[in-house]
């Protein structure tokens, strides 16, 4: 079952979807060995993703009706299996926002305060009785009085947003989630691997991601947004899984950096508009 699934990986990543878009999310399974299946709400992100903040979303609502965004914040309070709150706390007094969960799977927040979520979905003004109607999931009205007709996003894909940092210095707890992770191009090792800086966590090592063909051009010291999966470092197993193509000099090298420690398969590496 797990070769299947990394066949399909493989093929996904070797036909992605054209568009030069903020940010992506791509529905993957990929599991290293002696993990277990997660399988949460994730899906791709569509052409037109306007890269923003929580607060924009509250102050230019009538701008951003009916448009898909991207956020990327710290959940504030969950209310329910396929609801919670976000919220740009560094502006005080910011209301929060209310995510509805309409991809049909769930979502786990982080269980650690202070993980970041990305958030990709449509702004609408939160009406109780349409969102029942349209998505059937069971909510409770009491819950909601406070968000009726306020804005909120209604989330088509949505994913944990880690730092390099924090990958890199406990990566056993994000190994096989799909993930959303921006940085700075710190080294490109290859025609298909650069690494991210990370210069934000104290102790925190920069990460390794790899992709595959076709690839996408970066530059070092560009800022960039990666989607994928989280997997231990093993060259032989990459090598076979992705024919990377590297040379035994840089199979080696990389093998004495890396094995056994975190590298970001990617499903998407895109220019990153998520503002800081």
């Amino acid at each position: 079952m797990v070769n299947n699934r990394l066949n399909n990986l493989t093929q996904k990543l070797r036909h992605p979807r054209g568009g030069a878009i903020a940010l992506a999310l791509a529905a993957v399974t990929l599991l290293p060995a002696c993990s277990t299946p997660q399988r949460e709400a994730t899906a791709p992100a569509t052409p037109g993703t306007v890269a923003t903040t929580t607060e924009n979303v509250v102050d230019k609502t009538a701008q951003l009706l009916g448009k898909t965004v991207t956020v990327r914040s710290k959940p504030i309070n969950k209310l329910g299996p396929s609801t919670f709150t976000v919220s740009d706390q560094k502006f005080f007094g910011s209301q929060t926002i209310l995510v509805v969960n309409a991809t049909g799977k769930p979502f786990v927040l982080p269980a650690e305060a202070g993980q970041d979520v990305q958030v990709t979905g449509t702004v609408r003004k939160f009406v109780f009785a349409d969102i029942e109607r349209e998505y059937k999931l069971g909510l409770q009205p009491n819950a909601y009085a406070e968000y009726e007709s306020k804005p909120a996003i209604v989330a088509q894909s949505m994913a944990l947003a880690p730092t390099p940092g924090e990958l890199t210095s406990d990566p056993k707890k994000y190994y096989g989630k799909t993930l959303a992770v921006s940085g700075e191009v710190e080294n490109i090792r290859s025609s298909n691997s650069f690494t991210l800086d990370e210069d934000k966590l104290i102790g925190g090592e920069d990460l390794l991601v790899i992709h595959t063909v076709p690839n996408p051009s970066v530059k070092e010291g560009e800022k960039v947004a990666v989607t994928g999966v989280l997997r231990q470092f093993v060259v032989a197993e990459l090598d076979r899984e992705y024919d990377l193509q590297w040379d035994l000099t840089l199979k080696q090298k990389l093998e004495a950096e890396y094995t056994n420690k975190p590298v970001l398969v990617a499903t998407g590496v895109y220019p990153s508009a998520i503002p800081e």
